[in-house]
């Protein structure tokens, strides 16, 4: 599916985290909805980077779904390239990793588990299955490492 690689090379393993728990700004909390839901029908997709090391979201980068599809996303491998080479320029990585599902539960499905290579990355899932009254609402995030998932709290804050 990727053709470029998922993770970036220059990087030595994943960044020092807070175990169990995505802290993120409303705002950006905000931004990730919105663009799931103005994506909807398709899935939306997007990184939110930040400096390297930190663990803490800053930059809010939506992408474009190259799948454009209701049950799948896919970075275009330009984009993705040009992003990385940008994250690199910044000392930035990617803190986030998110994309919706717009008809099922906010969880990583079997293909989602398998693309995730950014050991250190919170994955996001926004289900806007509510949209269209086939579900409720929700924003989770999870951990994926070697293919095991692990849900994490969300703490929702006004700033750093």
């Amino acid at each position: 599916m990727w053709a470029v690689p998922y993770h970036s090379p220059v990087r030595n393993g994943p960044s020092p985290i807070l175990a169990g728990m995505l802290t993120i700004t409303q705002s950006l909390h905000d931004q990730i909805v919105a663009h799931a839901r103005a994506d909807h029908p398709d899935e939306a997709c997007g990184v939110v980077a930040g400096p390297v090391g930190s663990g803490r979201p800053e930059r809010f980068i939506p992408m474009l779904n190259a799948a454009r599809s209701p049950t799948f996303y896919e970075f275009d491998s330009q984009d993705l390239l040009k992003l990385y080479r940008e994250m690199d320029d910044r000392d930035e990585e990617p803190v986030i990793v998110y994309h919706s599902h717009t008809a099922t539960e906010a969880y990583p499905s079997r293909t989602d588990i398998s693309y995730a290579n950014e050991p250190g990355a919170h994955y996001v899932l926004v289900s806007t299955a509510d949209a269209d009254g086939a579900g409720e609402f929700q924003f989770r995030s999870f951990r994926i490492l070697e293919g095991e998932v692990t849900e994490e709290e969300v703490r929702i804050v006004e700033a750093y």
